[in-house]
């Protein structure tokens, strides 16, 4: 059994203050010395970046759609193990899940699964006494809601303190604070989501001065308290749950990690079973390098914004050339959304220009008047991965782009519809579509790019 000390902060929608407030929590607690961990629920790369990036706390993502309840607290558990505290922030509304109708990876799933305690935020512009009504609904809407505090955003300091009482009088929950509005530190949007942390000016200091005033406004040590108070965690064994999660190459294999400006879209989780599983991760920009790193045995193209950078992308002729003499040499390679959109013939961008990319995939990817396929997908009736037969992979799509060859090897089901689209291209070396994957959803898919790398490695050896 595992002490893992941890709190969720969980709203009742979007757009409540989430990822600001947290934010600033986290800064707080590393400004008193704790050793702070972040997760994230649900399908997040930017957010754990603000975390990680701005903060400098260790940020991972949680998402009970992917992984089922042990390997769910595996991660937890083995992210968490050396932190003094864990702060989990919510997705989307607390009890908000697939299909628009269910809590399946919600940010309560994750709680229930994790016995996490939660603290909810609610936005307080334009309500006084309704407030409490929402808080009560919030907590009886499940017999075991979870929450154990709260947290009154945008609320007067005139006002805080009656609504405490009051809060506290007739729904005997603990509010931990209040957070004024703060105009100076809102975090902007673009088309996939937050901007990246390293466009906001002066983003750090804003970080520092929102800690500054939560460090007045919050009761911090309630909420270490609160974490505190949660139980114990039994350690997993992944083994037991799949042998996959046992493969291992028999020698190392360098795979070549694209990591730039473009391509930033990375599960760490996903990157730390590569390299349990044998892998040594070399990371190249297809922005500003020449060619692949020297001694590689395989690609991997994650998400990100390549469609800012076209031009770039494009204008490195000798970059795209390596790529292109590589794969077609039969060096294996993992692509998905934006690493699939570079594969392309050609790439339109935000500015509605076309640009050569690397030509490995015959067509080309265009630009959608609005988001063309969102959320969680199952991919079903399969071909074989890497010469693999790997079966269901759980995936995720987002983006505003799509293209004339999306592949059909694999069928995307929308879980709580009907719909289902073709995708992914399965090929000897290739893998490539807008989906995203979380690998422990499914360990045979690394465990089979990674067998093919190894093949591929010793093919070369030979000749």
């Amino acid at each position: 059994m595992r002490q893992i000390p941890r709190v969720m902060i969980a709203a009742a929608s979007s757009g409540s203050g989430k990822t600001m407030i947290t934010c600033g929590i986290l800064q707080a607690l590393k400004n008193r010395e704790h050793k702070v961990v972040s997760f994230k629920c649900g399908p997040d790369y930017i957010d754990p970046m603000f975390h990680a990036k701005v903060i400098g706390t260790r940020a991972r993502n949680l998402d009970t759609f992917f992984t089922e309840e042990e390997i769910t607290r595996y991660l937890l558990v083995e992210n968490a193990k050396d932190a003094d505290i864990s702060v989990m922030e919510g997705v989307m509304g607390y009890y908000d899940g697939v299909g628009g109708t269910t809590t399946q990876a919600s940010a309560y799933e994750l709680a229930s699964m994790t016995q996490t305690p939660v603290i909810l935020i609610v936005n307080c512009k334009g309500m006084s006494v309704s407030m409490v009504a929402q808080i009560k609904g919030f907590l009886e809407y499940r017999e075991e809601s979870g929450i154990q505090g709260v947290i009154l955003n945008q609320i007067s300091p005139m006002l805080y303190q009656r609504m405490k009482n009051l809060i506290e009088e007739e729904l005997h929950i603990q509010v931990l604070g209040y957070v004024p509005v703060v105009s100076d530190c809102v975090l902007e949007s673009r088309h996939l989501g937050l901007i990246l942390p390293e466009e906001i000016p002066q983003l750090q200091e804003k970080i520092q001065g929102l800690a500054s005033i939560l460090e007045q406004t919050l009761n911090l040590d309630g909420i270490v308290r609160l974490a505190n108070s949660a139980p114990q965690l039994e350690k997993v064994d992944l083994k037991e749950m799949d042998s996959a999660f046992a493969y291992r190459t028999q020698e190392t294999v360098r795979i070549a990690l694209a990591s730039d400006e473009a391509f930033c879209f990375f599960y760490e989780d996903n990157l730390n079973l590569l390299r349990q599983m044998g892998a040594e991760l070399v990371p190249f920009s297809p922005i500003h390098d020449k060619e692949l790193p020297k001694g590689v045995q395989g690609i991997l193209l994650y998400g990100g914004y390549p469609e800012l950078y076209g031009k770039e992308l494009s204008s490195n002729h000798a970059m795209l050339e390596s790529i292109y003499r590589r794969m077609t040499e039969g060096m294996p390679c993992m692509a998905e959304c934006g690493g699939f959109m570079y594969l392309h013939e050609k790439m339109e961008d935000m500015k509605n220009h076309h640009y050569k990319m690397t030509g490995i995939i015959p067509g080309e990817v265009y630009r959608t008047p609005k988001l063309k396929r969102f959320g969680y997908v199952t991919l079903t009736l399969g071909e074989e991965v890497f010469g693999q037969e790997i079966g269901n992979l759980p995936a995720h799509e987002f983006h505003y782009f799509d293209s004339t060859n999306c592949g059909n090897d694999y069928l995307a089901k929308k879980p709580m519809s009907s719909r289902s689209w073709g995708c992914m291209h399965a090929r000897e070396n290739l893998f490539a579509g807008f989906p995203h994957f979380h690998y422990y959803g499914n360990p045979k898919l690394p465990a089979a790019f990674l067998n093919a790398c190894m093949n591929y490695k010793k093919t070369r050896q030979k000749g």
